[in-house]
């Protein structure tokens, strides 16, 4: 029956609906028919020419030279002053508190003979000095540089990359549209992508070829393949019996509730990514036992299980700075553009309150959206009973299997920190995750069948469309073109100021971080959203505040299948629709939302910012 069952929900049998895929092409041609309007030729000013101006203006500053002209160490000089003040950085302090490695991070090429120069020459300069040379050199990227000030040579570089812009929003309105309405299969939008960029010469045929298989997506398909091999061998039954068995009364409300519970606290310290993979099977092993004669199928049911471990995964990342590279960005922001530090202890003061309450609010909207016929799983636990019985105690597959697991979730919570440190090798949990999936092969755990059979690769296929989509948006400046468009335009009818900027900062993030992943979607609405609250009201709490709820908000990828990893994750189990993820994420979205904005206006206000003035 979940065979059956998976076909039909998970659309993939399907063919195009041609009425729907031409409104989604429709809306892209009509935009790019637009004109090109000005606020978009000042993002291409930016981001095609701004480097090399800037570089430019830095040379002559400290060398008396164009930036074509110094030597090694000087290069190296200008393109890290360059590198910090995109960061956002201002100050002479955060400058040098960046090691080799992080330079490198940013693209620059280091010696170390160089390196070594390079700080003798800083240490030289005095704080005001270099100071004035950030600020400087951010108002000319930002502010000053104009498209008047352009040669014609750079400015056809500009008129190209502002036509490359509005393609990234024409592809916004046509993927959307295409998720919305599931105009073609959605692995097929994916690849629409990568057509539509390669085609507008965005990117290059061989580079996109490379973009679709990032950390991400190896580790997409690593944890599926391993969730195949928990299925095989049944530890998928034992861990769902282990962590169920206690309840007196197993009904779906406490079944789902205890997954939140489990689930959205330790999303706050352990990958999202990896806890929507461990519970995809225990979701599956739930929802097929609990099938029987008089009710062969209940659809809601599955689609219950399923998006509540998305939705528990995705509400607990504002917990802690461990949550997701979005708060590790910010609280970088904040550091290096105001001088506001917040340690790990002071970040969950902030944040795991929100956490707290959204998780009874996500278990009722989701038991009040989605309506099981079946609502008693007992049955579903005597059945896991007996067929545990009847495997017998743990056999050695079993053992092998969760051995290779519990290294590779030590490789995933170590590999940044502690595998880096000691083997100088950033392995990455997509390599970690793909190295687990081949130790199954290599102790018999699994063939290549199981594999083939068992993993969803349109699922792959999409979150790797997703990831270069994001990554298009950000590399091209449409997002930061959005961002900024939607923030200037409020700031044009009054949401300038206080909690309404807040408000409207974090509603701009909460769209973003839907179309991107989420580090790229704060890393884009950060700077913007931190410089207003700064000329807003300079030396509030407003600042840090701010930096806060872009983190949380950026969190909030509840509605579309590519907002995050966790969602593609319980997509690939067939059980869900692009449309079960708008049911239940736009009540999510927009109760979030108000959490957020009551608690940056009370629970924040009352706790204060470093004795900084409310704003």
């Amino acid at each position: 029956m979940g065979e059956k069952l998976k076909t039909k929900i998970g659309a993939y049998d399907r063919y195009i609906d041609y009425k729907r895929f031409s409104i989604a092409v429709g809306l892209f041609v009509a935009i790019l028919l637009l004109p090109i309007p000005n606020s978009m030729l000042d993002v291409a000013v930016e981001y095609s020419v701004g480097k090399e101006c800037v570089e430019d203006f830095l040379s002559r500053e400290m060398f008396d030279r164009n930036f074509d002209e110094v030597e090694q160490w000087q290069k190296l000089t200008v393109e890290a002053l360059h590198g910090v003040m995109m960061q956002g950085a201002s100050k002479k302090e955060t400058l040098l508190k960046r090691k080799a490695k992080d330079l490198q991070k940013m693209g620059v090429e280091v010696s170390e003979a160089n390196f070594a120069h390079y700080r003798e020459f800083m240490e030289g300069k005095t704080s005001d000095e270099v100071n004035h040379l950030l600020v400087q050199a951010r108002a000319m990227r930002h502010d000053k540089l104009s498209y008047d000030m352009l040669t014609d040579k750079q400015k056809q570089r500009v008129d190209k990359w502002a036509m490359q812009i509005l393609v990234c929003i024409a592809m916004v309105a046509f993927v959307v549209t295409c998720f919305i309405t599931e105009a073609m299969p959605l692995p097929g939008v994916a690849f629409c992508v990568g057509l539509i960029l390669v085609f507008s010469g965005i990117v290059s045929r061989t580079e996109i070829a490379q973009l679709y298989w990032s950390d991400a997506v190896w580790f997409i398909m690593g944890s599926l393949m391993f969730a195949a091999a928990f299925v095989k061998t049944g530890v998928d039954k034992r861990i769902c019996l282990m962590i169920f068995r206690r309840l007196a009364k197993p009904s779906v409300a406490w079944v789902t509730a205890i997954m939140i519970l489990v689930i959205s606290p330790a999303a706050s310290f352990i990958s999202d990514h990896a806890l929507a993979a461990i519970f995809l099977p225990i979701g599956i092993v739930l929802y097929s036992n609990s099938l029987s004669k008089h009710i062969p199928d209940d659809p809601e049911l599955a689609k219950l299980m399923m998006i509540t471990i998305a939705m528990a995964c995705n509400i607990g990342g504002f917990g802690s700075p461990s949550g997701g590279a979005r708060n590790v960005i910010m609280m970088t922001y904040m550091e290096d553009m105001f001088g506001f530090s917040i340690g790990y202890g002071q970040w969950m003061v902030y944040g795991m309150p929100f956490v707290l309450v959204m998780m009874p609010i996500t278990w009722f909207v989701l038991n009040r959206t989605f309506r099981p016929q079946i609502k008693d799983l007992r049955p579903a636990m005597t059945a896991l009973k007996k067929d545990i019985e009847h495997m017998g105690g743990w056999n050695r597959k079993q053992v092998i299997a969760v051995m290779i697991f519990v290294a590779m979730f030590l490789g995933w919570v170590t590999e940044k920190n502690l595998i880096y440190d000691v083997t100088g090798i950033r392995l990455g949990i997509g390599l970690i995750a793909v190295a687990g999936a081949v130790a199954y092969l290599l102790t018999g755990i699994v063939n290549w069948r199981d594999y083939h059979e068992k993993v969803d690769w349109g699922v792959v296929w999409l979150y790797a469309g997703a990831i270069v989509f994001g990554l298009a948006l950000d590399r091209t400046g449409a997002a930061y073109w959005i961002a900024r468009s939607i923030v200037e335009s409020l700031a044009s009818v009054g949401i300038a100021s206080g909690t309404a900027l807040l408000t409207a900062g974090s509603a701009v993030t909460v769209f973003m971080t839907n179309l991107m992943a989420d580090g790229p979607a704060a890393a884009s609405v950060g700077p913007i959203t931190l410089n207003m609250a700064a000329v807003a009201n300079p030396g509030t709490t407003l600042i840090p505040f701010m930096g806060l709820a872009t983190a949380c908000a950026s969190s909030m990828a509840y509605l579309l299948v590519i907002g995050t990893p966790p969602n593609a994750i319980v997509y690939s189990s067939g059980y869900l629709t692009a449309r079960d993820f708008l049911r239940a994420g736009i009540i999510c979205t927009v109760i979030a939302f108000l959490v957020l904005v009551l608690m940056s206006a009370a629970y924040w206000t009352i706790l204060g910012f470093g004795g900084l003035p409310n704003h």
